[in-house]
């Protein structure tokens, strides 16, 4: 039986923590910082942790993470 592939996009996006959480990084933190608040570019900094389902979604195209 051969091994299941892991999704090289998924593991380029987003990481799993020992607990099982599966952790990613926003979107719209690349440029245009100038039209942005500097309390959305505070939000943007943190990592943010997935919900149930798409964090189920996300671990069945990474299954050895």
């Amino acid at each position: 039986m051969p091994k299941i592939r892991t999704s090289r996009t998924a593991a380029k996006r987003f990481s799993v923590t020992k607990s099982g959480k599966v952790k990613f990084k926003h979107a719209y933190a690349r440029h245009m910082f100038s039209a942005k608040s500097p309390k959305q570019k505070a939000h943007l900094r943190t990592t943010g942790i997935l919900g149930k389902a798409d964090a189920a979604k996300v671990r069945a195209m990474m299954p050895y993470a």
